[in-house]
């Protein structure tokens, strides 16, 4: 693929992106009690943007942390961007807030905010809609992450509307779609790579990525890329 974007993986719905302006991006950055994550990426430094799906705390995960020590802006869910503010000290010139919809624009990229079929909390309190996040970079690709959701048809319209190089695919079954029903949602979208997420983190989430990617594959022209948790699969 003809990209400047770089991308890794970093576990369970975890991703580091680095723009074409080198721009550091981190996606659902629940790093440090991630299981999954390699011990050298569990804290992250260099940090300029954290973008969040929904409020559930494997997904939250080291926020807080990291934009305290980085002073990065924080995008995600009107709801949860109050909260976060609010009860949880993030510093309120950090915090972007917007909804489904929407889309808002930083140095070389913008993120458009869609929806997931999930539910949303931070630490036991309502944190708004869940959402997927569509990444387009400047003259680049476009990202979309799907947060954590199962299958619904607007995902068709995604693809029309986005059309999308790399969509990031939750199939761990039992708080997401499992594999077969995660392949009909790339079916619909039709990228040209898939990444799947939400797996194997913990033993409830059984999905196997390898079953995924025979199913895609076999219904769509779809390639799934299967990195091991630290692994660049852009570059």
């Amino acid at each position: 693929m003809d990209t400047s974007v770089k991308a890794q993986w970093l576990g369970h719905s975890a991703f580091k992106l680095v723009s074409p302006n080198d721009n550091t991006i981190l996606i659902d950055p629940f790093l440090s009690q991630n299981p999954a994550t390699p011990d050298e990426y569990k804290q992250q430094d260099d940090v300029d943007y954290i973008l969040l799906t929904h409020g559930h705390e494997d997904h939250v995960g080291d926020t807080l942390e990291i934009a305290q020590e980085t002073g990065c802006t924080v995008a995600t869910m009107v709801e949860l961007s109050r909260l976060l503010v609010g009860k949880h000290g993030l510093n309120e010139d950090q915090a972007v807030e917007f909804n489904k919809g929407g889309t808002v624009d930083f140095d070389d990229f913008s993120v458009t905010m869609v929806s997931a079929n999930h539910s949303s909390s931070f630490k036991g309190d309502y944190a708004g809609d869940p959402a997927g996040l569509v990444i387009s970079f400047d003259d680049d690709i476009t990202f979309y992450h799907f947060g954590d959701t199962n299958i619904f048809y607007d995902l068709e319209l995604y693809g029309e509307l986005y059309e999308p190089e790399v969509i990031a695919v939750p199939m761990g079954d039992h708080y997401t779609m499992g594999p077969e029903e995660a392949a009909m949602a790339c079916e619909l979208i039709e990228s040209d790579y898939a990444v799947p997420i939400h797996y194997g983190t913990f033993p409830v989430l059984t999905g196997d990525p390898e079953i995924f990617k025979e199913e895609t594959e076999d219904l769509c022209d779809t390639k799934v890329l299967i990195p091991e948790a630290g692994e660049q699969f852009l570059d």
